[in-house]
């Protein structure tokens, strides 16, 4: 499989429970006589089928537990900064509750309820004990907070303006973010006066990457979805570049953008092979983009097998874009293709619902 590195990549006990009730061995101590062969087999089978009737219900009940717990909480998208500096989504189960933009933000602040929840190498990116209100209206959000979100650390500004605006935008209510801190608006941040410009979007990207522009006013923003953390627990984080105004079409910078990879001096990662190229213009239709490669884009080209991180790259990008909400790929025009599970890709790929929740 190809792996486009621009640098080098750092790399029970169970406890079993008998349930005796019903047994009634261990209540009294009864002496028998010679027990007939037939009686003794009778309560070895009435004490099998007990047995299992009691395990069957400790399953029933792990089960239900189980199913409780999951119908208590919400899988919600958190903004977290990891070992390399970058903001990466990281979707964490919180506790059920009717303000889940609120109580997102609550699950940035350090040292806050998120601690024990944080996966290794990620850290939370709010001051400790920033107390925060959200009003949400007309599809923005409000946020003002106390004092103590002007703690920051200089180089985390930008790094706390994207995952507030990132986190807060992941859902439906949301499209713009406003900030407050004790009850007044800021027109800039309070250690190193970054510009907030009135309403925050996606829009104003995450981990900018400039590297090569010269002329910013000519170019766009696109965000890609590159491969971050170390073999075997990668997970997908969001970079937004600067391309050229002359390129159209979103989509196709998009894809180049994913196909050039990341920089010399990022510790990022990319499966594209450099030689993959759109064969055809994107045809989008009804929501869903068509991409027509060449054979690089393949993984494997014996098995016609394209790389699940190439996929799910292509998907996460993609459908950042507006109007774009499922992905179809073929290659050559044909689409005889497979995933590495060996299922054959024959409908369109949507995006999750959450990003990086260690099964995507």
């Amino acid at each position: 499989m190809f792996i486009n590195k621009k640098t080098p990549l750092v790399l029970a006990a169970f406890v079993l429970s008998i349930i005796l009730t019903g047994c009634g061995s261990l209540g009294s101590k009864e002496t028998k006589i010679d027990p007939p062969q037939d009686v003794s087999y009778l309560e070895e089978e009435g004490e099998k089928v007990l047995k299992e009737e009691n395990e069957n219900t400790v399953k029933e009940e792990a089960t239900g537990g189980k199913e409780k717990a999951a119908e208590e909480t919400v899988r919600t998208e958190l903004y977290l900064i990891d070992k390399e500096g970058y903001v990466v989504p990281q979707t964490l189960a919180l506790p059920k509750t009717e303000s889940v933009a609120k109580q997102a933000l609550e699950y940035l602040v350090e040292q806050g309820p998120v601690s024990e929840l944080l996966p290794n190498g990620f850290r939370a990116v709010l001051p400790a004990d920033t107390k925060m209100t959200v009003k949400i209206k007309d599809g923005t959000a409000v946020v003002d907070f106390s004092k103590e979100f002007a703690n920051y650390k200089p180089e985390d500004e930008l790094k706390v303006l994207q995952a507030v605006t990132w986190t807060l935008t992941q859902f439906d209510s949301v499209g713009k973010v406003k900030i407050q801190m004790n009850g007044k608006e800021l027109t800039e941040m309070p250690v190193n006066g970054t510009p907030i410009g009135g309403e925050l979007s996606r829009k104003d990207g995450i981990n900018l990457d400039t590297a090569g522009v010269a002329d910013i006013t000519n170019t766009r923003a696109v965000t890609v979805y590159f491969l971050g953390g170390d073999e075997d627990s990668y997970y997908y984080v969001p970079v937004t570049r600067r391309v050229e105004n002359k390129v159209k079409d979103g989509i196709v910078a998009a894809v180049t953008e994913l196909i050039k990879g990341p920089g010399y001096a990022s510790p990022l990662l990319s499966e594209f092979n450099p030689d993959t190229k759109l064969l055809d213009n994107p045809k989008v239709e009804n929501g869903n983009v068509t991409l027509n490669f060449n054979e690089s884009i393949y993984g494997s080209f014996e098995e016609k097998m394209i790389s699940k991180h190439v996929l799910n790259s292509l998907v996460l990008s993609l459908t950042e874009q507006k109007g774009i909400e499922s992905v179809s790929i073929t290659v050559d025009g044909k689409t005889e293709i497979v995933n590495e599970n060996g299922e054959k890709l024959t409908e369109p790929v949507s995006r999750p619902e959450k990003v990086n929740t260690g099964s995507f």
